[in-house]
């Protein structure tokens, strides 16, 4: 919902810089693997110090990245298969070193196992939902619906765990993390539904014909 919504004003927003980006040179997976790296890294360095409040400041100037590519591949008419397959790989990541600086943070200094378990929890059900999807296209079928996007989840970890380092009581990260492992689950059970119905409607077209 938030991609639908938010790309055409990012697009707008960023088309100027993509431009002056290609024009000297850079290319869109270059940006993509600096945006990876500099996400990778604020998650990994800020939150295991404890230091949300900046490091989320720090990952939030690279997560714009994703945008950024992508406009630039387009604007070069160069994304095709291997662009996706990069930037889906490396949102992984990315993704992956998030929730893990949070866990280890929350394991350690910040002492909340109930936050630092949720975003495992979180953590591991973001990569089936990004599995699903993937392997459903691998095998023909579409697995392109669910409640738990990319975005949805990205905005609302990043917003909350940076007001949790200035202050803003565990309870409300607690709540956040438990909505998004909830959310993430209704969508995975959504698109295991969804490739199921179309397995069966391709079973029942094959015995007609």
């Amino acid at each position: 919902m938030l991609n639908r919504h938010a790309r055409g004003f990012f697009t707008a927003l960023f088309t100027p810089l993509a431009r002056w980006l290609l024009k000297i040179g850079i290319s869109p997976d270059a940006v993509t693997v600096v945006g990876t790296l500099g996400v990778v890294s604020g998650a990994l360095v800020f939150y295991p110090l404890g230091q949300l409040w900046w490091g989320t400041l720090f990952i939030t100037a690279f997560v714009f990245s994703d945008v950024l590519d992508g406009i630039m591949a387009r604007m070069r008419d160069t994304g095709g298969r291997w662009g996706n397959f990069l930037d889906s790989t490396l949102d992984r990541i990315a993704d992956g070193a998030l929730f893990a600086g949070l866990a280890i943070w929350f394991f350690t200094g910040g002492a909340d196992l109930v936050i630092a378990v949720g975003a495992m929890v979180c953590l591991v059900l973001g990569m089936v939902v990004s599995y699903a999807r993937a392997k459903a296209e691998s095998l023909g079928f579409s697995a392109n619906v669910g409640i738990a996007e990319r975005a949805e989840r990205l905005v609302s970890v990043l917003v909350v765990t940076g007001f949790t380092g200035l202050g803003l009581p565990h309870i409300v990260l607690q709540v956040t993390l438990a909505v998004l492992a909830v959310a993430s689950l209704v969508t995975v059970i959504q698109r295991v539904v969804s490739v199921r119905r179309q397995s069966l409607a391709g079973a029942a077209t094959s015995d007609e014909g």
